[in-house]
């Protein structure tokens, strides 16, 4: 699996499933083709929509009218420790033509993001009237490679409106590199509480709501990978996500300490595009626009974290507590 930067993560993933025999798992048959690389490809999919989904504010206190922020944030999602969303048991029950070499029923095999090796199959089939037999290694992931945490980086900018309200925008501009087109947007709304009490300038603390919301798509060329014969191959990927969040921060001068509770949800779609040709087989067998791997999230999420204002520049840094631990770091250049 090549080197992996910033969100590109996701698309080498996919890689993997494309270098990794793509066309002897074809030649399983479709049902078998597809229920392998969902359960293969969810964890990372869900890492993703974890990540891309955090960093909508650093402070409860929302910015006065006119005042504006601009940041460039990173976030990391975590799954050294997830061992659940490394692997995933394999039964040959829940499958039409594979079967494991060794000849057991079930087995523990790697996720996309997991580091299990040396799992082969066997897959015994007749697929549109061809006999099919072959032994291949099923892929392993992105912890083989040393890598456990799924990042994702974007500019955000935040200005304020009236009433304690702030709008917020993210950008990434689309990154193009080895055939893959990765980039997302997104908008959200924070409203301070707190604006709305007599004793606002005497309160200790800053109370409000975020709301967000963050779409991602992207394309991989798997004709690159020669991994398999057919025309206008491709991988496309939408994603969106909505976190609802409550938010505390402290009103101090210099250093301020914020954290939040919410909720987050997620959807998340894979379309794997063109005709793939099929050659382990007598007869070549093609396959149009195969299927799509769709998958959802939703959960609670928390995170605490700290703030250092220094004129009109800023630093700030938290860690959130969800199914995929994240942490979230930003530099900041602002007015009020």
């Amino acid at each position: 699996m090549k080197k992996i930067f910033s969100l590109l993560v996701l698309v080498c993933s996919l890689q993997a499933v494309a270098q990794s025999n793509i066309n002897d798992l074809l030649a399983a048959g479709l049902n078998d083709a597809e229920k392998f690389t969902t359960a293969y490809m969810t964890p990372v999919s869900e890492g993703l929509m974890s990540s891309m989904s955090n960093g909508w504010y650093n402070s409860g206190k929302a910015k006065p009218l006119g005042g504006f922020e601009i940041s460039i944030i990173g976030n990391m999602a975590s799954f050294k420790n997830n061992d659940d969303k490394k692997a995933f048991v394999l039964n040959t029950a829940d499958y039409e033509n594979i079967q494991f070499q060794d000849g057991s029923t079930s087995n523990l095999v790697s996720t996309a993001l997991g580091d299990i090796e040396g799992q082969n199959i066997v897959i015994s089939a007749t697929v549109n009237g061809n006999n099919v037999n072959e032994t291949i290694e099923l892929p392993s992931g992105l912890a083989s490679e040393n890598i456990n945490f799924i990042p994702s980086a974007f500019i955000q900018a935040s200005v304020g409106l009236i009433k304690g309200t702030e709008l917020k925008a993210r950008f990434l501009p689309k990154i193009d590199a080895d055939g893959s087109k990765v980039g997302f947007y997104g908008v959200g709304l924070q409203h301070e509480f707190t604006k709305h009490l007599p004793a606002d300038k005497i309160l200790p603390v800053a109370i409000s709501g975020v709301i967000g919301y963050t779409h991602l798509d992207g394309t991989y060329n798997l004709e690159s990978t020669n991994a398999i014969s057919g025309a206008n191959q491709s991988l496309d990927l939408v994603m969106n996500t909505w976190v609802f969040q409550a938010v505390v921060s402290t009103k101090l001068p210099i250093i301020n300490f914020y954290g939040g509770i919410g909720y987050v949800t997620g959807t998340s779609e894979i379309d794997v595009l063109g005709t793939y040709e099929v050659s382990a087989t007598p007869l070549p067998i093609t396959y149009t626009d195969p299927f799509s791997l769709n998958n959802k999230i939703s959960g609670v999420t928390g995170n605490v974290g700290a703030k250092l204002k220094l004129g009109f520049f800023r630093l700030h840094a938290d860690y959130t507590l969800a199914e995929f631990n994240s942490l979230s770091f930003g530099v900041n250049f602002g007015f009020r």
